[in-house]
Order: C-alpha cells, then sequence, then structure tokens
C-alpha cells in the first residue's frame, strides 16, 4: 500500500502543477488583458483548488503509512540531525498544507470578489504565492532539503 500511494503522490504532482500553473496563466491573461471571469475561467479556478485537496488527502494518507514519518516521530533526537527525516517528518507536510490553505482561502476569496478584474487579480497573487511554496517544499532530484526522483 505505501509503495502505491507513494507512485499516486508522485504522479497527482504533475497535475496539481500543471492545473495550478495554468489558472495561474489564465489569471495573469484575465488581469493583464482585462478579460471577463466567465464560467471556464470559474471552473479552472474550481478545479485547481479541488486538485490540490485530492493531493493533500493522498499526502496526509501516505504520511500516517511512511516509514520515514514514524522513523521522525519515534526518534526526535535524531530526526533534528538528518535534513531528511526532518524534512518529509515536518517541513514538507507544513509547507504543503500551508500551499493548500492559500489556494482554498485564494479561491473562495477569488470566487466572491465584486469584479472580474479582481478576481483575476486575487487568483493571480495566492496561486502564485502556493505555487513558489510548492515548488519549495517538493523534493525534485537537485534540492537541498531532501531529494527524490522526478518520478517514483
Amino acid at each position: 500500500m505505501y509503495q502505491t500511494l507513494t507512485f499516486l503522490h508522485s504522479m497527482f504532482r504533475w497535475i496539481v502543477l500543471l492545473s495550478l500553473i495554468y489558472a495561474i496563466w489564465i489569471a495573469f491573461r484575465g488581469y493583464f488583458h482585462h478579460k471577463i471571469f466567465n464560467k471556464t475561467d470559474d471552473s479552472v479556478r474550481h478545479w485547481t483548488a479541488t486538485i490540490a485537496h485530492i493531493q493533500l488527502a493522498l499526502g496526509i494518507i501516505l504520511y500516517t503509512k511512511s516509514p520515514i514519518v514514524k522513523y521522525f516521530w519515534k526518534n526526535p533526537g535524531e530526526a533534528k540531525a538528518s535534513l531528511d527525516l526532518l524534512f518529509f517528518g515536518l517541513i514538507h507536510i507544513s509547507l504543503m498544507i500551508t500551499s493548500v490553505v492559500l489556494i482554498t482561502v485564494g479561491s473562495a476569496l477569488a470566487k466572491r470578489k465584486e469584479t472580474d478584474h479582481e478576481k483575476f487579480k486575487t487568483m493571480f497573487i495566492w496561486f502564485t504565492i502556493a505555487l513558489v511554496i510548492i515548488f519549495i517544499a517538493i523534493p525534485w532530484p537537485f534540492s537541498p532539503l531532501a531529494n527524490r526522483p522526478y518520478l517514483r
């Protein structure tokens, strides 16, 4: 089960990134070109948040099954000395929860804005901040915090 969850979480990351980048592009274009916030834009906003929530749910389930995380919580003294343990036990989940909260808040605020211009602006700002945090929190092969292959 752990391997399957790891695989799903790793694959779904790409869907999250693509949907978030697409939503940011839509928001950027809409804001700077003074477009109308139409039903498709609203759907992109909604589904981007939903996809992020699905990934978070997968991540939380994976977090409860991970031997690295279990070791982190059973050996806190040693865990503080290992960046890999600290990353997966605390940093990764904290940053990812923060990013999904930002996406959720940004989506909710954008939905409630009065003008199309404000909707695009709100979506652009909140989703971009969340994307930056996600890029920091992903264990890329080149990450100084913890590294994993692009596909697991």
